[in-house]
């Protein structure tokens, strides 16, 4: 129940919009203010509480400083970013009623097609706002929700502001402040206790403005003893201006229930990729990431895993792939916080023509997880002398009950196989082409068969330098 206060609050706000404007309607916003995200707010029809986290959270970005490690950062300036961006004026539940132009786009990306070939459930962003949406009948009789993370604050909003914000906190670091501040769009997912989905959720993410930010918000709670397994794929078109991602997913494991988190990332090579991902893990429960991050001028991106629970469990897999001009500086951070609980990672690198990929993994066993383990292994490919990869470990150990293990390789494209397959009838080109794939086929194969037939797509692409 709202206060006194609390209503009053509510209503003088609305009274204020109501006499500057009864046809507000944002299209296009640069830069950030305090105007700008009331009237965000206003226009979303959101609650007073999700207006509170909002200018808490503007405050905060102007106060937090840019991270003092990785890529260099600083020649961003969000006053030259536009923050907000209105593709359509309301979310479709058909997919012909979604304009021409917008649908073409993501019929080139195979975006209908993939939902009737194997999909229950499919969403698709547009710049800043979910223009398409759609759940199969026989999930909704299971209780299941798929909506726009909008729709989810409207529809349920005691489910929503009960999680939001409580696995990645508005405090975390400058870019997330900026994120809560300016958050539109994104998924809401909520599955029953013991539900379990035989066929993927989707939700696509296209940033298609020149010199735009996208900052969707992705929730998933998976009930004790359910099963999801859910496919994001984000891209966005070559452009000479600078454009900015600074998504968020909060993802939240119960007892005895598994989530396959699924990422595809073909970004052009004018992003900025500053997203956050955070998954609490209880009882038995298990996250399974799998990643492949492509494009983009930079990307930051380190995924972290609680396990809060006894025997939870996370596997990671994860490649990158940096040509000319790209940073790629990615990895992971997990808490074991339990006894029992395990870690499996196997991530992959490639670097090109000057690029440079580095691997982080932070990982933390506290005194309470006794009989955990942990094996981590790390592999990186350089397919010439210009190229660097840095593999970035470290581990906080507050127990001696622990297997932990961690093994890391660096190396370049050999010579030798090079020349043995030539040898055989291939070209230059060709050989280096079919050990790369070789090397990335273990990635591959974790991801669904479509999205393993776009990563090999993405990896040619790159190797052909013709990405961004």
């Amino acid at each position: 129940m709202k206060t006194d206060v609390e209503k009053y609050e509510d209503i003088k706000t609305r009274n204020i919009y109501e006499e500057k404007s009864n046809n507000l309607s944002l299209k296009k916003e640069y830069g950030l203010s305090e105007k700008l995200i009331r009237d965000l707010s206003y226009e979303k029809g959101e609650p007073r509480w999700v207006l509170d986290i909002r200018l808490k959270a503007l405050k905060l970005f102007y106060e937090l400083k840019d991270p003092d490690w990785g890529p260099d950062i600083s020649y961003l300036d969000i006053n030259n970013i536009a923050t907000y961006v209105k593709p359509i004026d309301h979310e479709k539940r058909k997919w012909e009623d979604v304009p021409e132009d917008v649908r073409d786009i993501f019929d080139k990306l195979g975006i209908p097609e993939s939902e009737k070939a194997s999909l229950a459930g499919s969403g698709a962003q547009f710049d800043s706002e979910i223009v398409y949406h759609n759940l199969e009948k026989d999930l909704k009789k299971q209780g299941v929700i798929y909506t726009s993370f909008d729709e989810g604050i409207k529809k349920y909003p005691d489910l929503v502001k009960e999680y939001f914000t409580k696995a990645v906190p508005i405090t975390d670091h400058k870019y997330i402040a900026l994120h809560y501040a300016l958050f539109s769009g994104g998924s809401f997912v909520y599955i029953p206790k013991n539900t379990k989905l035989d066929r993927p959720l989707q939700s696509y993410f296209r940033l298609n403005e020149k010199g735009a930010g996208q900052f969707e918000h992705t929730l998933i709670i998976v009930d004790e003893g359910a099963d999801l397994q859910f496919i994001e794929g984000c891209s966005a078109p070559g452009y000479n201006e600078l454009n900015l991602h600074a998504g968020c997913v909060e993802l939240f494991v119960k007892k005895n229930a598994k989530l396959r988190f699924s990422t595809i990332e073909n970004w052009s090579k004018n992003m900025l990729n500053l997203n956050t991902k955070k998954c609490f893990v209880e009882e038995n429960g298990k996250i399974e990431w799998i990643m492949g991050s492509f494009g983009s001028k930079v990307s930051m991106l380190y995924p972290l895993s609680v396990l809060n629970g006894r025997g939870a469990t996370v596997e990671f897999t994860n490649i990158s792939f940096a040509g000319a001009g790209q940073n790629l500086d990615t990895g992971l951070k997990i808490i074991h916080n339990a006894p029992d609980t395990n870690t499996i990672v196997n991530a992959k690198s490639i670097s090109k023509d000057g690029g440079i990929c580095t691997f982080r993994s932070n990982v933390v066993v506290t005194k309470k997880a006794k009989d955990s383990k942990a094996s981590l292994s790390c592999e990186s490919l350089m397919l010439d002398s210009i190229s660097r990869s840095d593999t970035v470990p470290s581990s906080t150990i507050n127990t001696k009950d622990v297997e932990y293990a961690h093994e890391a390789s660096i190396g370049k494209i050999s010579d030798e196989a090079i020349y043995y397959l030539m040898t055989r009838g291939l070209s230059e080109d060709e050989a280096k082409s079919l050990i790369v794939r070789g090397f990335a086929e273990p990635i591959a194969k974790a991801f669904p068969v479509e999205y393993a037939v776009e990563m090999n797509r993405l990896i040619e692409l790159e190797l052909e330098g013709t990405i961004g």
